[in-house]
């Protein structure tokens, strides 16, 4: 059996592979290693637990709840919020952990269960490991007044609004700015429209009446052709595309036109540098970020550091390099000032101050950057595990790479989940990239791929 942790908490079809009990199981094991870790800090400690609209979430939230307070934990129920939200409630009411049920920009179907430590920050590998190995280990249970309280405190979002407007300091407002923002039916449909209003933005909504089933149903930043459209129907200055728990960030500018993690990343970079507040003149990014995000940074002296896909490794190498600002090409942003995690309501705020402050459009800002054309090629049914020892492959792989030279860029990238290998390819044309990653393509499943008997 493979790791239940992935890299961003435990996922799967909710009811099939996340199921009630393991719900429970998960928060009982949860509360008895946060304990032995030290993470919990008093005799009674006390859990923030929230979770996204869809319909799953429901009972998911109940067994997590009931796990907690079996164990003797106190719960606060948070409701429906962003998982941004729960990760600053963890924080800021000084609770020993929180717990956010969604799947994220998954389909849903889906649900998925993430923890926080004290702080707001996510849980390491070790202790991911460590809660995984006591899933289903006995335990002494509290009984009477030992178990844990349960109280409901949806009004505590407030804090967390409160938290993003004061997050725009003494610079700009958003005033005279029309933004157009995309909620995918999802945890955000209240409170980017609440943040961005109280700074004087003019807002329009669209998909913010989640039912429960609609959640990312042809919305949010996996699906912004219809934010595209309203965005230029309106009139607008621009659209922010959100997914189900709001942790991610997309936008679209006035003439409609996609600007993704990457182009976001690069103009908040330059704005914290003029500021003085890029530390490091560092940008931490994964190494599916466009090679246009460190060709446009390398002109401003700025730095990109690449960690392995996923939002922990980004926060990992900004956590021990002490970095400001880091992300994904998916629109995850991490603003190190303001959050502890990836939040798209604060990285749509600070996009538009940075719009407000320079007095430039969001197409000009994101000019900056010019993204090369980039190929994905995914190459199923082979041995992901040979893909940097095939010598056929290595060969294929260097050889493309000395094509390419400093204007493009190869990276083949074993799947976490699939028996599947990754092919991408950047370069100057889009022919050069797809021939290129055609060729390697057919390397691979030559020299990889898995026989039948």
């Amino acid at each position: 059996m493979g790791r239940l942790f992935g890299t961003d908490g435990v996922r799967g079809v909710a009811n099939a592979d996340l199921t009630a009990e393991l719900a429970l199981d998960l928060s009982v094991a949860a509360a008895h290693v946060l304990g032995e870790a030290g993470e919990l800090a008093r005799a009674r400690p006390i859990a923030v637990v929230g979770r996204d609209p869809r319909a799953s979430g429901e009972f998911l939230e109940a067994a997590v709840i009931a796990g907690l307070a079996s164990a003797g934990i106190n719960v606060v129920r948070l409701g429906v919020l962003p998982t941004p939200a729960v990760a600053h409630l963890t924080g800021s009411t000084a609770a020993d952990l929180g717990v956010m049920i969604s799947a994220s920009h998954n389909p849903m179907p889906d649900n998925g269960i993430k923890f926080f430590a004290r702080g707001g920050a996510k849980l390491d590998d070790a202790l991911e490991d460590a809660i995984e190995r006591r899933l289903g280990e006995s335990w002494a249970r509290p009984t009477g007044a030992g178990v844990g309280r349960v109280t409901y405190q949806p009004e505590l979002v407030d804090g967390y609004v409160d938290h993003l407007v004061n997050s725009a300091g003494d610079g700009a407002g958003l005033d005279g700015i029309h933004v157009v923002v995309d909620c995918a039916n999802g945890a955000a449909h209240r409170t980017a429209a609440a943040t961005y209003g109280r700074l004087g933005a003019k807002v329009t909504t669209i998909n913010a009446e989640p039912d429960g089933i609609n959640i990312n149903d042809g919305a949010g930043s996996t699906h912004i052709e219809s934010l595209q459209k309203r965005v230029v129907a309106e009139g607008a200055d621009l659209g922010i595309a959100l997914d189900g728990d709001a942790d991610r960030c997309l936008a679209v500018d006035a003439e409609g036109t996609a600007v993704d993690g990457d182009q976001i990343m690069a103009i908040l970079a330059i704005g914290l540098q003029e500021l003085g507040r890029l530390s490091g003149d560092t940008l931490v990014a994964t190494v599916m970020s466009n090679l246009g995000l460190t060709q446009a940074m390398s002109k401003y002296g700025i730095t990109v550091e690449q960690t392995k896909v996923g939002d922990r490794y980004v926060l990992e190498t900004m956590r021990a390099g002490g970095f400001s600002l880091g992300g994904e090409q998916s629109g995850h942003v991490v603003l190190a000032e303001h959050a502890t995690t990836g939040d798209g309501v604060l990285t749509g705020l600070h996009l538009m101050q940075r719009m407000a402050v320079s007095g430039r459009s969001l197409a000009e800002l994101a000019a900056v950057m010019e993204r090369l054309p980039q190929v994905l090629v995914n190459v199923r049914d082979v041995d992901k595990n040979r893909t940097d020892t095939a010598p056929a492959v290595v060969e294929a792989v260097a050889a493309a790479n000395a094509e390419l030279g400093d204007s493009g860029r190869v990276l083949l990238r074993p799947s976490g989940t699939e028996s599947l290998v990754r092919v991408m390819v950047e370069a100057p044309s889009a022919d050069q990239a797809q021939a290129v990653a055609n060729r390697l393509a057919h390397i691979v499943r030559t020299s990889l791929g898995v026989r039948t008997v």
